[in-house]
């Protein structure tokens, strides 16, 4: 198997809307979460969201062109020329046909979709709908944009796997390069749901925190009081390129992928296995496939959506598989900053795990207050303050409605 590293990086989070912005706001432990500003929320259950700020598609995008796409594909074409342009690859040196693009988004064009259906329903006569709708609304137009803009002509497609999905593009993406398939790949993920319905249909779920006199300490992942995530929005990319093809370049290296792990709970529509069943075995397979002992595992960036059930389940599977090494890791949540970013989640986390190892510090799990007798209080959650650290392996887990899990595993390059 070939080896594939990490050359560069983009990110359009709630708490930065770049890579360095986003590592000070990691740093900082700095709260994505206020009002929503989109759209009037006063009727709403939950009325906040971790938004984006003073994001300008018109920087990376032509005004005309920024009509026609969906927020999630604005924020993929903002991140992936960032990546690439942090790679420094240059497109006159590279085997177009042997660089791709695949991407992950849970929802795809939601407000497009929320926008055309209310238009037509207050249009008197035929119904009427813009011939972009569909072309906007669909997940694998980001990843198709993203190689006309490149000319990227290898692998392209999209990953649809909730809150799974970036994490499968990118374990699919370093899948292909390892086995000998491609030699580049822009992957990641993009989410643009903070719109009435995205906010209406997780909050009739019970899924959201309904904290609306605090929303920036209302993610509270591990808390006692925990009541539910915060919705999220925004994008990661990774450019991800064979080892030697990087080298021979002189390109930096933030990484190396060297695990990855995909199961199902075949469990519950949304709620995960009590007992972290398939948690465990996408953990163990990240390990089984990186050739590691769970001793090698310095971190980890939990799932932790700041939910009664998940949070409680994903500790049970860490226990579970890494016994007493439970006690010398860091574990963190970013959400508790960033909120959850569904289909964009594992991209960023995946980053915050780069972030991790090569700035030496471990993201905290912020907001917290009261412990919850349910965890054992010898784990280190990394709780309200950034802790100074040397990482060598660094595990990232993202779960999704449906029961899918993925887990990847970076290392220090060296």
């Amino acid at each position: 198997m070939r080896r594939v590293v990490v050359t560069g990086i983009g990110a359009l989070t709630p708490i930065g809307n770049n890579y360095q912005a986003y590592i000070e706001g990691l740093k900082n432990g700095v709260s994505g979460a206020n009002d929503i500003t989109k759209f009037d929320a006063s009727l709403f259950k939950t009325r906040f969201a971790c938004e984006l700020k003073g994001f300008d598609p018109e920087k990376y995008i032509h005004k005309r062109e920024v009509r026609r796409m969906d927020s999630f594909t604005q924020y993929a074409m903002a991140v992936a020329e960032d990546a690439m342009n942090d790679s420094g690859l240059d497109v006159t040196k590279i085997n177009l046909d042997r660089a791709g693009v695949v991407w992950g988004s849970g929802i795809g064009g939601f407000e497009t979709i929320e926008h055309d259906i209310e238009e037509a329903a207050h249009h008197v006569g035929e119904p009427r709908y813009s011939p972009f709708l569909i072309p906007k609304l669909i997940a694998d137009i980001a990843p198709g944009l993203i190689s006309i803009k490149y000319g990227f002509r290898g692998i392209n497609y999209a990953t649809v796997s909730a809150c799974a999905s970036s994490t499968h593009s990118v374990a699919a993406s370093f899948d292909y390069i390892r086995m000998g398939r491609a030699d580049i790949m822009i992957t990641g993920g993009s989410e643009a749901a903070v719109t009435k319905a995205g906010i209406g249909g997780f909050s009739s779920m019970k899924a959201l925190s309904e904290r609306n006199d605090d929303p920036k300490t209302a993610s509270r992942p591990f808390d006692k009081d925990r009541d539910g995530f915060v919705l999220g929005e925004g994008a990661g990319a990774l450019i991800l390129e064979e080892l030697e093809h990087a080298l021979n370049r002189g390109a930096k290296i933030y990484g190396e992928i060297v695990g990855i792990g995909m199961t199902a709970d075949a469990y519950h529509m949304t709620a995960p296995h009590p007992e972290g069943l398939g948690a465990r075995n996408v953990m163990k397979l990240a390990l089984d496939d990186a050739g590691l002992s769970i001793s090698d595992i310095d971190y980890i960036n939990v799932h932790g959506t700041s939910t009664p059930l998940g949070d409680i389940a994903e500790t049970k599977a860490i226990q579970a598989l890494f016994g007493d090494h439970v006690y010398d890791m860091n574990i963190s949540s970013t959400k508790s900053m960033t909120g959850h970013l569904l289909g964009a989640a594992g991209a960023i986390e995946a980053i915050a795990c780069l972030v991790a190892i090569n700035e030496g510090f471990i993201p905290p799990t912020i907001n917290h207050f009261t412990d919850d007798e349910a965890f054992d209080p010898r784990i280190n959650f990394t709780f309200n303050t950034a802790q100074e650290r040397k990482i060598d392996y660094a595990l990232s887990n993202t779960f999704g409605f449906g029961g899918h899990n993925a887990s990847m595993i970076i290392k220090r390059f060296k």
